[in-house]
This record gives structure tokens, C-alpha cells and sequence, in this order.
């Protein structure tokens, strides 16, 4: 699963992929420094992982992983070609989900693309060139639809989904608000449109902007337009968080309660990315490793199994599964099953979030 940080050129894009990856993307003041994407596969932070392991004694701990990739700065007219064009388009086409991160800082020492600072503008600066994209990608669909309505009849759904979300595209919006239905969406889920991918907007702020967030114009303004895509938006001070990514532990630690903080910014961008997928982790736990393992949402047991092992999956049996709260609060699997909290769980078990889980399988 990859996640797309995207914006316009010196918001911070490659500042806070250095920081999430410690990965060292060329950072500079001028726009296209990032010409091919950087990729950075980093950990899941997982406090539930640390805990188990000291319960089992356990010396290995994997997490599970997300991948970020740094999307070099859209520019208007990249729809036409302009700045770095089409290659910008078909990175963003092969990320599931994007980080759309907005500069809300004044400094005079960092060149703006536009000159001057507006949120607003900027977001819809990156929407409209992927709007354009879209809509080019909506009529070739509709013309094909319409050919094949002569001979099938069904086409007729995808042609009436297509043109819902045409309209909105014209009138500017994304294809995100759109209320579709799930066969709705099955039938045009093949489009892989730009602006129907989920979206988490990060405002970059000063450090004196941070203090009072809440209050401050900019970080409001996206927040409004956010609650119109229902999407996200995390305030950070990306430059803060750079700072924090190259301390060690305990300095890292020392100066988060400095700032009177539980965890950095990144933490919170990482764990969101991850529910923005729409995944969530089951445990394993035991003395060689405890193990976060990602699955979808709504995904069943065997199904679970098998992200371990195929032949978990092939030759499923059923569950053993205790809740990690539940765990924890009896402190081992022995206190656990006790109290009757182990439960086993067969095929049509849908997965939780959390779940620590011992699978029987026959092959």
C-alpha cells in the first residue's frame, strides 16, 4: 500500500518525508529538486507491540509497514504538461491514498510558487489539475460506455455514474464527494480516478502558529474545506518534526514532554495514512517474536491466516483470539483463558483491530 505525499513546490513535501523516512531526500529552495519519486517504507507505531513483547519476554518486534512516496510539486497546467506534467500525474495514479501537505508559514527566505500565501488557493491549485486529468479520463469512459450500450444494456448504470460524477468535476469538485453507493462504485472502480482517492491534508505551520493552532486562519480554512471532502487535517510545524526525527530515543522523548507532547506530529500522519487505507493490524505474540500483520478492514479470519501463510489460509481450522485489552488487563494468555476471554472463532469471523490471535490449521 503506497501513500502519495503531494503539493505545490516549497510546502515542505520532501522536509517531512525526511522526517517520516529519515531516507535524506534532496531538500532545496527551488522547485523540482525531487524529480523521481523517493520511496520510504517505515514502521506502524505500535505502543500495544512493546507491551506484549515484555509480557512474552520477546526479543523481535515487526511492525507493520506503510510506503510513502515524495511526489515532485504539481505546478498549474500540469493537466497540459506544464512544470514536470504527466510524469507528476502517473505517480499520483499509482499511490493508493494521498498526503496533501499545505503551506500555512510566512518566510520570506522560502520561495512561494505563487508569491504569497493562501491555503485555498494552493489545494485548489493541485484539485483542478487533477480534476482536469480526470475529466479526460470520465469522457473516453462515457464514449466507450455508449458504444457498448448498442449491444448491453447494463452500460447504462456506468454511463449514469460516470456522468454523476462528471458534473461534479465541472463544477470543480472531486470525485471524492460524490455519494455513491457500493454498486455504484464497483462499476467504476476500474477508472482509478485521481481525485476519488482518499486524502489527508497536512497544514505546515510555524512553531508559533502551533501553539495556538486552533486559532490560527489558515489551519481553519483547511480545516472547513476538509470537512467538505469528510477528510482529515493534521497541523504540523514539518520543520519541528525534522528536528525530532534525527534525535535519538530519549532525546526524542525528552524534548516531545519539553513541547508537552505524548508523540510527534509524524506519529499521528503515519497511524492516520494507515487508517486512511482502510487497514488495521491483528497481533501474533509469542517468546521468538510478537508481530503486527496489516489486513483490510472487514477482512475474515482464513482470509487473515493467510497473509501469515498460504497454507494457513488453505487449510484453516479455526481462531484462538483474545482481545489485546483484554490481555493486557489479565496479564497472560493462562489469566486469559481462565476468565473465558479466549474465544474461538471459525470462518465467517470478521477481524478486529487489535485482535491477538493464535490460527489451527490442518494441510
Amino acid at each position: 500500500m503506497k501513500i502519495g505525499i503531494v503539493g505545490l513546490p516549497n510546502v515542505g513535501k520532501s522536509t517531512l518525508f525526511n522526517a517520516i523516512t529519515n531516507a535524506g531526500a534532496e531538500c532545496a529552495n527551488y522547485p523540482f529538486c525531487t524529480i523521481e519519486p523517493n520511496i520510504g517504507v517505515v514502521p506502524v507505531p505500535d505502543d500495544r507491540l512493546e507491551n506484549l513483547a515484555k509480557m512474552y519476554n520477546t526479543q523481535k518486534i515487526t511492525h507493520a509497514i506503510i510506503e510513502f512516496v515524495d511526489i515532485a510539486g504539481l505546478v498549474k497546467g500540469a493537466s497540459k504538461g506544464e512544470g514536470l506534467g504527466n510524469k507528476f500525474l502517473s505517480h499520483i495514479r499509482e499511490v493508493d491514498s494521498i498526503v496533501h501537505v499545505v503551506r500555512c508559514f510566512e518566510d520570506s527566505n522560502i520561495v512561494h510558487v505563487d508569491g504569497s500565501i493562501s491555503p485555498l488557493r494552493d489545494i485548489e491549485t493541485i484539485n483542478l489539475e487533477l480534476i482536469f486529468a480526470d475529466l479526460e479520463v470520465v469522457d473516453k469512459r462515457i464514449d466507450s460506455a455508449k458504444k457498448r450500450l448498442k449491444a448491453d444494456k447494463k452500460y447504462q448504470a456506468e454511463i449514469d455514474v460516470l456522468n454523476k460524477i462528471k458534473e461534479a468535476l465541472e463544477e470543480g469538485k472531486t470525485a471524492r464527494t460524490v455519494e455513491l453507493d457500493d454498486e455504484e462504485k464497483e462499476l467504476i472502480k476500474d477508472t482509478f480516478l485521481l481525485t476519488m482517492k482518499p486524502v489527508l491534508y497536512i497544514a505546515n505551520v510555524s512553531e508559533e502558529q502551533l501553539s495556538d493552532v486552533e486559532n490560527d486562519e489558515n489551519y481553519k480554512k483547511i480545516k472547513e474545506f476538509a470537512s467538505t471532502e469528510k477528510s482529515s487535517v493534521i497541523p504540523l510545524c514539518v520543520k519541528i518534526e525534522e528536528e525530532l526525527a534525527s534525535l535519538e530515543k530519549e532525546e526524542k522523548k525528552e524534548m516531545l514532554e519539553a513541547m508537552g507532547l505524548e508523540k510527534s506530529g509524524l506519529d499521528r500522519v503515519i497511524v492516520a495514512s494507515y487508517d486512511l487505507l482502510g487497514l488495521m493490524s491483528f497481533l501474533t505474540a509469542g517468546e521468538p517474536e510478537v508481530r503486527a500483520w496489516t489486513i483490510k478492514k472487514g477482512t475474515k479470519a482464513p482470509k487473515a491466516a493467510g497473509k501469515i501463510h498460504t497454507d494457513m489460509e488453505r487449510g484453516f481450522i479455526r481462531a484462538e483470539i483474545v482481545s489485546y485489552d483484554d490481555l493486557i488487563r489479565e496479564g497472560s494468555m493462562v489469566a486469559a483463558k481462565e476468565k473465558g476471554l479466549v474465544r474461538l472463532e471459525g470462518k465467517d469471523y470478521i477481524m478486529q483491530d487489535g485482535d491477538v490471535v493464535l490460527f489451527r490449521f490442518n494441510v
